[in-house]
């Protein structure tokens, strides 16, 4: 019986956020999305994750604005995002009532699928975007955050992954951020999924550790349905394997994709010229290109890995990469494994650039990593020890409920804080992710409607890391 396999296409989101920052702009966009909208694809991951920030902190574009325009100019494809769970597309957690109200939004704005994951892999993170977006009769996609540890294991994967279908979810996505999934380890997973899951298994794999074209494969030949790929340009590196190289090695197979090489052929053109403007003004840093086997060892995303030279660089500190490098492993440990992707990539990272510029572990904490210990974040998937939850928190005692039942509903609170500033019912929710960066985007916006251009400020600065 024929398994054609379906594709979702990354290079509007994911992948020029893992290989240029988040920098591609709508103008670059444009103009091959209605050659997009004819491939063929699954869906076409455009929005959410670092994509949101990036609109408003650095490319001075408005980011509903954005979906519209993508729903319009693909209006038969299915559009997907990334949703991180209670955090959304902001990096703290929000009220229930704000979930809702962005779900509601990103549905009636454009999108069809919302892949939604927890950094923690808690479920107790996830239960309200679900529901919200089952409501919105969108499609739920949900996520497993993939990592390697002790305490991670295939049992644990299919128990979280059935566990994540019993609560609505319409397909279950293993996200592998870091590229860790092996040939045969991909293989393995998938199986124990679908002996657990009867709903279709996505495989997102970064090409990382060179491995994610070897892991597809075997996780096609294992029954997963769908596979994340980026148009060739924007592949390889901390992206993803290309889309045309996996068209071709399935033509002819019961896992055909059926897709037309000579329209993704069009797709390519596009994106090559891109890649060479990219690569010319230096927004794509060679580096981020190749592969990088140590993500074996210490297991960090591409997007991380950036992050941390970039913080290094600032503290003049370069040299010391690989110790931050073999010291994120140790603080993983201490704070009970989490898997690292966004925000505990950042918590992670942040506090192993500590502990070793100032040659004393945990001398200084971050807020954040005080946060992550206390389970302000959720629960991590292995305990913290009593000894270094008093170390860190003192007389502070951790919680366990879910973190969002301490949260007030907040959506009006909100409204009248961004009330000066709100032109459509969307900006609330722009303002509620980026209460700082948000105001100057309005302000900027603001001018540019009244025909003023004010003090013309580089969005496309690419030394900030998003």
């Amino acid at each position: 019986m024929a398994k054609p396999v379906k594709i979702t296409e990354v290079a509007l989101r994911d992948a020029h956020q893992s290989l240029l920052a988040t920098r591609m702009t709508m103008d670059e966009m444009r103009p091959i999305l209605p050659a997009m909208d004819e491939v063929g694809y699954f869906s076409v991951e455009c929005w959410g994750g670092a994509t949101f920030d990036a609109c408003i902190r650095f490319l001075d574009e408005d980011p509903w604005e954005r979906l519209r325009v993508l729903r319009k100019e693909m209006p038969k494809t299915k559009l997907q995002m990334l949703f991180r769970g209670q955090n959304m597309l902001g990096y703290r957690h929000y009220a229930d009532d704000v979930v809702e109200y962005f779900v509601q939004k990103s549905v009636a704005n454009g999108i069809d699928i919302l892949r939604i994951f927890d950094a923690l892999n808690d479920p107790r993170n996830l239960e309200t975007a679900i529901k919200a977006a089952i409501k919105e009769k969108a499609h739920v996609q949900g996520c497993i955050s993939y990592t390697l540890s002790p305490v991670h294991d295939n049992a644990y994967f299919a128990h979280y992954a059935k566990t994540l279908e019993e609560m609505g979810a319409h397909s279950i996505c293993i996200k592998d951020m870091a590229g860790l999934l092996t040939p045969y380890s991909t293989y393995e997973l998938v199986k124990a999924i679908k002996e657990q899951v009867s709903i279709p298994v996505d495989i997102h794999s970064h090409y990382t550790s060179g491995m994610a074209s070897m892991a597809l494969l075997k996780g096609i030949e294992a029954g997963a349905e769908i596979v994340d790929t980026a148009i060739s340009p924007l592949s390889l590196g901390t992206s993803h394997m290309p889309t045309e190289s996996l068209v071709a090695a399935l033509a002819g197979t019961e896992y055909d994709t059926g897709l037309d090489q000579k329209k993704l052929n069009v797709v390519r053109a596009h994106f090559a010229k891109l890649r060479e403007k990219y690569l010319a003004n230096g927004q794509i840093d060679p580096k981020m290109l190749g592969v990088d086997a140590n993500t074996l060892l210490y297991q960090v995303p591409g997007g991380m890995l950036s992050n941390l030279l970039k913080q290094l660089k600032d503290a003049g500190k370069e040299d010391k990469l690989e110790a931050v490098l073999e010291e994120i492993p140790r603080v993983r440990e201490d704070s009970g494994y989490p898997p690292l992707v966004t925000p505990t990539s950042q918590i992670v990272g942040t506090q192993a650039v500590f502990n070793v510029i100032l040659g004393q572990r945990y001398k200084m904490v971050t807020r954040e990593f005080r946060g992550l210990v206390r389970g302000d974040y959720g629960k991590t998937p292995a305990p913290i020890s009593p000894e270094f939850s008093k170390k860190i928190l003192g007389d502070v005692q951790p919680i366990t409920c879910r973190p969002a039942d301490l949260l007030e509903p907040e959506v009006e609170k909100l409204k009248a804080e961004a009330a000066k500033y709100v032109v459509q019912e969307e900006d609330v929710l722009t303002y509620a992710m980026f209460p700082q960066v948000a105001p100057k985007f309005f302000e900027k916006r603001s001018l540019k409607r009244s025909g003023v251009d004010g003090d013309h400020v580089n969005f496309a600065d690419k030394t900030h890391p998003v």
